[in-house]
């Protein structure tokens, strides 16, 4: 699965706005610059988040955004859902009560895939901005058994 810059974007400017939120508004100029994209992608991206109620906007001079919340209580996955992003992995358009494929049944691995999706959703909605911005992730990582054939390998050498 890949995420679209969408949703990378837009997590790394409100990563960006927790930082430096702290004392008074962050201007988009200003993610923009620290971050490298696009002012004019910044503003539509932030038109979606406000419209999620993620962040407010202050006006006047001096003004700009704040997290609507703190950034403890602030999700990846809201973020990530606030712009519109899907999160899954299957190749599938939504099923309804019929399979993805033409002939209304399912593909032999969407069930592999969609589960993918699920767990990928229930990480990012494990992670607040607060996380990330003390890089406090490592402990939600957990490795993957080894391969059962790596051990018979092992126990061959």
């Amino acid at each position: 699965m890949k995420l679209s810059t969408k949703g990378r974007y837009a997590v790394m400017a409100m990563v960006d706005l927790a930082r430096h939120a702290q004392a008074k508004p962050v201007s988009l100029s200003d993610i923009a610059a620290r971050q490298e994209i696009s002012l004019s992608y910044l503003e539509q991206l932030f038109a979606r988040l406000r419209r999620a109620e993620l962040v407010k906007s202050v006006r006047g001079p001096g003004g700009g955004y704040r997290l609507a919340r703190g950034s403890a209580d602030t999700r990846v996955s809201e973020i990530i859902l606030a712009v519109d992003e899907p999160i899954k992995a299957t190749r599938c358009t939504e099923m309804g009560q019929s399979g993805c494929r033409a002939d209304r049944s399912k593909c032999l691995t969407h069930d592999l895939w969609e589960e993918l999706g699920n767990q990928i959703h229930v990480f990012l909605s494990s992670v607040s901005l607060h996380d990330v911005l003390e890089r406090k992730l490592a402990p939600r990582i957990v490795e993957a058994p080894a391969p059962a054939n790596s051990e018979s390998m092992a126990a061959a050498s």
